[in-house]
């Protein structure tokens, strides 16, 4: 409120000093003060006029959900605010302080002062309304900016959480292995050891990878295997069965491994009884069965092998990771993704899109309010000009009109109804393509 004051009295004090300086022939100090209370009539009721209807509009309607209601009822409020405004303004001035004839307020000279004053007010308002637009504009796309951001480090930084568990897991199950091996058998535990550090290489290139070609996880997966033979030799089989057009799609690094370890450790493996895993594509999923030969006691589970996959590929795809369990098998199903971007990744940059739609949405209504300035500013200067010219041909009308059309398109094309028929039918496409 101190800005909106000081600026009003900086505006009247240049508007009466101007007009007391070159339209005033009689400049005497009583002359000066009443063009400086003239001027500050006319800009403190505009002003606060103005200032208090664009306030109320905005806590009814707002700019950024209710965009249509608020500019309808901002323009129809505008025009009869201040409409009877300037007319209240022009009656104090003319009539009260200049004592002009009363009949002749809203004809001849005065009628054109009057219009002229009125069209100054619709600019005027026109910028103040421009200007609460731009700031509701900014600041909601800051606020959605802010939030995108939250949700991109949120989600990354649970992803990268949940990838740090492979490192540790992955190292503690082996040495368990390994610790076996020993008793069992000392030249197995050294062949072990061996391919376990190679093992263990490609699990630290690969887990800082959000996705992996399923070819690639493929052949880690039959290097795993092997390790895994090493230990159980014939009391564990393992089948592959993935379709070729598969192996150059996508799934989360290391799933295999986290699911084959799943299988060895939840189920007992003897020659007698082996344990038969079998890995396959179907449907768009790659699967991993075993048949179910629960152990009776187990150490408490720390619960990251099966859990890490879930929650790893519900924050990179909607594809959710399938679970089926019966007396004989036990079977995970987990999405093989056809994209490499992710929706993390998506969430990661749609701050930037976020940033780019609201600017160019704002250069878009920079553009009409650009038109709807010139068109009060150069229009109400069109009709003094001819009026004051030529006032038996009144050729004002032609641009008027024609600007005004013009104007009135370029409305529909911003806030219209072309424009919510054109994003429909872009989001039905999109959606036809999901």
């Amino acid at each position: 409120m101190k800005i909106r004051i000081s600026t009003m009295l900086l505006i009247s004090f240049a508007t009466g000093t101007f007009f007391f300086t070159f339209f005033t022939s009689d400049r005497s100090i009583e002359n000066l003060l009443l063009s400086l209370f003239v001027a500050f009539l006319y800009t403190s009721v505009f002003t606060f006029g103005n200032g208090l209807l664009n306030d109320f509009l905005n806590t009814k309607y707002s700019w950024i959900e209710d965009t249509k209601t608020r500019i309808t009822t901002g323009i129809i409020a505008t025009i009869l605010v201040n409409v009877v405004l300037v007319l209240g303004c022009n009656y104090v001035n003319f009539i009260w302080l200049q004592k002009a004839n009363p009949a002749q307020f809203l004809s001849g000279s005065m009628g054109t002062i009057n219009w002229l004053i009125i069209n100054i007010a619709l600019l005027i308002s026109a910028i103040l309304h421009a200007k609460s637009f731009m700031d509701e504009w900014k600041k909601a796309s800051k606020k959605e900016i802010v939030e995108q951001k939250f949700i991109a480090k949120s989600a990354n930084a649970q992803f990268e959480s949940l990838k740090n568990q492979l490192d540790p897991h992955f190292l503690f199950n082996s040495l368990n292995v390994l610790s076996s091996l020993i008793d069992e058998n000392p030249s197995q535990a050294q062949r072990f050891t061996a391919s376990m550090s190679k093992i263990y290489r490609y699990v630290l290139e690969q887990k800082d990878k959000e996705l992996i070609t399923v070819e690639e996880e493929i052949e880690f997966a039959k290097t795993y295997c092997e390790l895994l033979k090493t230990r159980f030799e014939d009391s564990v089989n393992f089948e592959f069965q993935v379709e070729e057009n598969m192996l150059k799609k996508f799934v989360v690094p290391l799933s295999l491994q986290l699911l084959l370890e799943n299988c060895i450790k939840h189920n007992f493996a003897t020659s007698g009884k082996p344990l038969f895993i079998k890995i396959y594509s179907e449907n768009g999923y790659l699967l991993i069965e075993n048949n179910l030969q629960q152990r009776e006691q187990m150490k408490e589970s720390a619960g990251i092998g099966l859990s890490n996959i879930v929650q790893r590929y519900s924050l990179l795809s909607k594809l959710n990771v399938s679970i089926e369990k019966s007396n004989e098998f036990f079977r995970v199903k987990i999405p093989i993704l056809t994209n490499k971007i992710s929706n993390m990744k998506i969430q990661k940059n749609s701050d930037a899109i976020a940033y780019q739609n609201a600017a160019e949405r704002v250069q878009e209504l920079k553009g009409f309010y650009s038109n709807l300035t010139s068109y009060c500013l150069v229009i109400p200067t069109l009709i003094f000009i001819n009026l004051f010219t030529s006032s038996n041909y009144l050729w004002f009308w032609w641009p008027m009109f024609g600007w005004g059309i013009g104007l009135g398109m370029h409305a529909l094309k911003t806030f219209g109804v072309g424009k919510d028929w054109e994003e429909k039918q872009i989001q039905k496409i999109l959606n036809k393509k999901q």
